[in-house]
């Protein structure tokens, strides 16, 4: 998330979003798709929100090959509050307008099943709702791990070396937004500017908040609500999942260009600029470039000397890490950066079409 006034327009007139009774009820709604490691705890953490008046959690269940369907069954079968839906698509969007759908309750509060929300976040968003009159608020994404990698990985998320120091990883002042992580949201504005597009199969949180802007709603960072959130437990998935989040990002440049965030350009500039380096490393080697042109071009290194030298300084200077987990930081960052960025300039010149995140796909 951003707070780039660049990434803040255009708006219309400001409206404040509908007032709820106290007490009128909250839902949940969690698309889910192979989480069995991790659903039973993201359900516990939020059946057991604190809120005034009744819950109830809708799930999306995609076809998932690691036993979650039947967990989330044996769930439900034990609490009445939990209600399942199919959907058999498996895009995240389309999970999501399933469990709209499903709810009832005017306030709705979208969960990962790879997250669990803090003690007190729902009654918290509840009063920044109603004291900001938002249409949505979201708060800080703080990122755990169980093996040395994906602790590498939740320090990344964690780092502005890593995800570039958007709102939702760190800031400390409430503030309006271009975007919420997960995000509390009146059904009211939800509904009426159309939910979430279903052609967008990542993304589609940031575009469905930027047509609440643009229908005059405030978006709300709250930094005192925080979310837990595990990243991908092998480098493999995590290089599917930023290759597939970055095409989603150049489709949606294509779509909305400067609306989006200019910080999502650096990861682009950095595979341009390594893909460069290269070029001009294996003209030199063959022979093909000398004098004067050589050392020019040969500038391009200076750079990329300068980003190694910062990647291993991130890397050495992580006081709590372990030795392996400083050791995987020196393949994880650049890894987020270079895929996600490989995927936004494909993404960029041929939109990302049926591109879909295969971290999850299979076990």
């Amino acid at each position: 998330m951003s707070n780039d006034p660049s990434s803040m327009r255009p708006q219309a007139d400001r409206r404040d979003a509908p007032v709820v009774p106290a007490g009128a009820g909250v839902s949940y709604i969690m698309p889910v798709l192979n989480e069995v490691d991790y659903l039973e705890d993201a359900v516990a953490s939020t059946l057991a929100q604190e809120v005034d008046g009744p819950i109830e959690l809708v799930i999306a269940l995609a076809p998932s090959d690691d036993g979650t369907t039947e967990l989330a069954r044996e769930l439900a079968a034990k609490d009445p509050r939990i209600i399942l839906v199919d959907n058999p698509a498996s895009d995240n969007p389309v999970g999501l307008n399933l469990c709209i759908r499903a709810s009832q309750y005017p306030t709705i509060v979208r969960v990962d099943a790879h997250s669990e929300l803090s003690p007190g976040y729902t009654m918290r968003a509840l009063e920044t709702l109603n004291r900001t009159r938002a249409a949505n608020v979201g708060g800080t994404m703080h990122a755990e791990g169980r093996t040395p990698f994906q602790r590498a990985v939740a320090a990344a998320y964690n780092s502005k070396i890593g995800l570039g120091g958007g709102a939702y990883h760190g800031s400390g002042q409430e503030s309006e937004a271009d975007s919420a992580y997960l995000g509390v949201m009146r059904r009211e504005a939800v509904e009426e500017i159309g939910m979430f597009d279903e052609t967008l199969r990542r993304g589609s949180d940031w575009e469905m908040n930027l047509r609440l802007r643009q229908a005059g709603y405030r978006v709300m960072f709250d930094p005192k609500l925080s979310v837990a959130y595990w990243p991908r437990e092998s480098w493999s998935q995590l290089s599917r999942q930023f290759l597939a989040t970055g095409r989603w990002r150049g489709e949606l440049v294509r779509r909305y260009g400067f609306r989006n965030s200019t910080r999502y350009f650096a990861p682009p500039a950095l595979v341009v600029m390594l893909t460069l380096g290269l070029l001009v490393a294996g003209l030199r080697i063959g022979g093909a470039l000398r004098g004067v042109l050589a050392g020019v071009l040969s500038l391009i290194f200076l750079p990329i000397a300068l980003y190694a030298l910062v990647i291993a300084g991130y890397s050495a200077l992580q006081k709590k890490a372990s030795l392996r987990e400083k050791i995987w930081s020196l393949a994880v960052v650049p890894t987020m950066h270079v895929a996600w960025g490989a995927g936004f300039i494909v993404g960029v010149v041929r939109g990302a079409r049926d591109t879909i995140d295969t971290s999850r796909v299979s076990r």
